[in-house]
């Protein structure tokens, strides 16, 4: 297990990242996830009060940001929480569960996103999904293999291009953001009507809030990347807030405007909730659709790469995965064979798994792993 603040093992990681990368690397994973993805899934389940779950689940989200962003740069490991919750309460075993909950978590989570481009692009091209899914991750899988750097830089392009798109979004709805309070307040009385209080109430808004943390644990994955950032004890903190301050503007804006528009069945039932809410107001979709799909190929990409440096952690330290899951390549410097066992899980949860389900048991593991990580903290 790594000690405090160190450089790489010889022929291992390489610090790339600096603060700039990586907040665009944050921002571009949690938002790809949270409001292109399960947007349409917590209107579903909390209505009205849709923006109400985003609040909750950002004050758990924050909360274990900041436990997160302090142990991070105390312990900068690939292993991220394997290493926190094993050195707090100096127990083997609870670093390998959580090693393998989060294993399970992130490589669900990649599935997820996955699965919710696919439905972006299904909504304007006529490609079998299962050739989409296929095509997808085995490119997202060469470009995880092909370096930290290159990855990060990729993220930052197609976030800035996620960015304008939300905003070209919320300036068309920007008659249902003006009417976001009232709507809500209306769901908080009961009578919304459809999506409101009456009809989800509070089991609805929490279970909305349940989802909607899914849409943050983009800086679980920041911390992972602690091997490869460039002075990492003054980088990571900063990055992770920043990155979540970026994301949770967004996420109460779009949740807000998408609950004014008054159309909520007919958004959350869509397979491109935005798509459909810009298309509804007389936008037109397709532009939304396709600069959409940049933003939610970052947070499948983020996913696989966390799962990989999970993996190799796990493998390094023997933690019950084979030993050879932990060989960097000498030429990238990035674990291959744990990157390729990764990339055919997806493959396989994606083929196999619907959104819904996915994106509930990843939720359940991570919210998990954010008690450890709390815990820890406060000792």
């Amino acid at each position: 297990m790594s000690g405090t603040l160190q450089e790489p093992r010889s022929g291992g990681l390489r610090r790339d990242v600096g603060l700039l990368q990586l907040v665009f690397y944050g921002s571009g994973t949690i938002l790809g996830a949270g409001i292109f993805v399960v947007v349409g899934e917590v209107l579903s389940e909390a209505g009205h009060l849709a923006p109400l779950a985003y609040l909750l689940a950002a004050i758990v989200a924050i909360t274990s940001a900041l436990s997160f962003a302090e142990v991070a740069a105390r312990i900068p490991t690939s292993g991220g929480p394997i290493d926190y919750l094993e050195r707090a309460f100096g127990l083997r075993w609870l670093g390998s569960a959580t090693g393998w909950t989060l294993m399970v978590a992130n490589t669900v989570s990649a599935a997820t996103i996955v699965t919710g481009f696919v439905a972006y692009l299904s909504s304007f091209a006529p490609v079998p999904d299962w050739l989409a899914t296929s095509l997808l991750v085995v490119a997202l899988v060469g470009i995880a293999i092909a370096g930290m750097n290159e990855s990060a830089w990729l993220m930052t392009v197609t976030t800035v291009i996620g960015i304008a798109t939300l905003l070209v979004v919320l300036f068309a709805l920007r008659d249902g953001l003006w009417a976001a309070p009232g709507a809500v307040l209306e769901g908080i009385a009961g009578g919304g009507g459809e999506g409101g209080a009456s009809a989800a109430g509070l089991g609805g808004l929490f279970a909305g809030a349940i989802l909607a943390v899914y849409s943050f644990i983009g800086f679980g994955d920041m911390a992972q990347t602690a091997e490869e950032v460039r002075d990492v004890k003054r980088t990571m903190p900063r990055a992770m807030m920043i990155s979540l301050a970026i994301v949770f503007v967004f996420y109460l804006a779009i949740s807000g405007a998408l609950v004014g528009t008054g159309s909520l069945q007919a958004i959350a039932e869509a397979e491109a909730p935005l798509v459909a809410a810009v298309e509804a107001v007389g936008w037109p979709g397709l532009p939304i659709a396709v600069a959409s799909l940049f933003i939610i190929v970052n947070g499948a990409l983020t996913q696989i790469i966390a799962s990989s440096r999970l993996l190799l952690d796990i493998a390094r330290d023997g933690r019950g995965a084979p030993s050879a899951l932990a060989a960097i390549s000498s030429r990238t410097r990035t674990p291959v064979l744990a990157t390729l066992l990764v990339g055919a899980v997806v493959l396989t949860l994606a083929l196999l798994v619907p959104l819904k389900s996915l994106a509930e048991a990843t939720s359940f593991a991570i919210l998990l792993v954010f008690v450890g990580v709390n815990l820890r903290s406060s000792r």
